[in-house]
């Protein structure tokens, strides 16, 4: 007896861990961006306002997060709007991380950046909002790290809650 229900437990984990790895499986990667236009949004509008189902809540709740993701969806779309030039490699709306790929200007080729946003909060608020930046030089074919301006990560961050408060300004037009 003891053996049989040593193997239905046995049985059991290995189905379970099936499952488990199926699920993985369907979660796949970033979408190829080659349709996107440059400036184009990543975000689309399906009924011309501004309205994330994925996010939880009402279009009246600031925070959108009731059953939803722990971050801002106005930062959130601010954010992808932002840095829209850059290619997406990893976007994480749970977490609220989104990563971007390398990027180099064809006017500057010899030099490559690549930026990480960090969303740590529902509120739309500055502390809200930690931009990285990563810069690289090509240094006799080789890629090197190079200092980046703490300027530079702070007028993208301007950049990004400057464009979350228009987007959470227009929504309140579109209901009144």
């Amino acid at each position: 007896m003891a053996v049989r229900g040593r193997n239905i437990f046995i049985t059991a984990a290995a189905l379970a861990l099936a499952v488990a790895l199926a699920a993985c499986s369907s979660v796949s990667g970033p979408e190829p961006e080659t349709n996107r236009q440059t400036g184009q949004s990543r975000v689309t509008d399906t009924d011309g306002g501004f309205s994330l189902p994925l996010f939880g809540g009402n279009r009246n709740d600031e925070s959108i997060s009731q059953a939803g993701i722990g971050v801002n969806a106005f930062l959130w779309r601010a954010s992808l709007d932002t840095l829209n030039f850059m290619p997406l490699r990893s976007a994480d709306p749970f977490g609220g991380v989104i990563i971007t790929d390398w990027y180099s200007d064809a006017a500057r080729p010899t030099e490559r950046f690549r930026a990480t946003v960090y969303i740590l909060d529902t509120r739309l608020r500055a502390d809200a909002l930690n931009v990285s930046v990563f810069r690289q030089s090509n240094v006799g074919g080789n890629w090197q790290d190079a200092t980046v301006s703490p300027d530079t990560e702070l007028q993208i961050e301007n950049a990004i809650l400057t464009r979350a408060r228009q987007l959470r300004l227009s929504q309140g037009r579109d209901e009144r």
